[in-house]
């Protein structure tokens, strides 16, 4: 499997391709003056040669150029990045992402079930990937739910603030069959982060990449059908 090449990593090689080449390109007209300045009058540089190495100095001025070009793309696009990820703030979001924080007292996930599951047993993975809490999931109808955890682990002891931890679920029908389910995160992104150049979504608790984002929805304003507390509708004194 080829690992893909961050941002950060893609211009640290550029940068020490740009640093060899620079030092390569001062050598290159140290040695071609110092030859120019030593040539035998009676046998003069052949003006082919000449050229030729004229040529190689301007490919290697070329290729400086090119790498500060490089450098400065990729700046362009993780500054990108970052503003088109800007635009999921305030959004209702669904992730393919398993890891979130155990912060004041509960950890909160949501998981799927792809049909009415007879069986479907959740599990609370620590960091080290031990099981820390198992039970039944609350509901085994189909569709999407919420599961929040209280920190109470399994041998008795609490979970820490601070702990991360991920979920995991398994499901059955009736017949035994497995029911196709996963764990997902769900909330509304009140943060954007970069981390080597790649934008993270800040939702609750948890910090994923966008890429593992699978659903996107407008988080609608509640409006007020009790004219009573709508301040634009007089009360009845106000209205005599």
């Amino acid at each position: 499997m080829v690992d893909a090449v961050s941002t950060s990593t893609a211009t640290s090689r550029i940068g020490s391709g740009t640093t060899a080449l620079a030092s390569n390109f001062e050598t290159f007209l140290t040695l071609l003056t110092t030859q120019m300045k030593n040539q035998d009058p009676l046998s003069p540089l052949d003006s082919n040669e000449f050229t030729a190495q004229l040529t190689q100095m301007a490919g290697v001025e070329q290729q400086l150029l090119t790498n500060d070009l490089l450098t400065s793309l990729l700046a362009a696009q993780s500054a990108g990045g970052l503003d088109n990820a800007s635009n999921y703030i305030g959004k209702q979001v669904t992730a393919a992402w398993t890891a979130t924080e155990y912060s004041d007292g509960k950890a909160t996930w949501a998981y799927e079930l792809g049909k009415d599951a007879d069986k479907a047993t959740l599990q609370v993975v620590d960091s080290k990937g031990a099981v820390v809490w198992e039970g039944a999931a609350p509901d085994k109808s189909s569709g999407l739910h919420t599961f929040t955890w209280d920190g109470q682990m399994k041998d008795g002891g609490a979970a820490e603030d601070g702990g991360v931890y991920t979920l995991k679920i398994a499901a059955t029908d009736a017949t035994g069959a497995k029911v196709d389910s996963q764990a997902l995160i769900q909330g509304r992104v009140t943060g954007v982060e970069m981390y080597d150049g790649a934008p993270y979504l800040v939702i609750g608790d948890s910090i994923l990449p966008l890429s593992t984002v699978i659903s996107l929805n407008e988080i609608k304003a509640q409006t007020t059908t009790d004219d009573t507390e709508n301040p634009n509708v007089p009360t009845g004194e106000a209205a005599a």
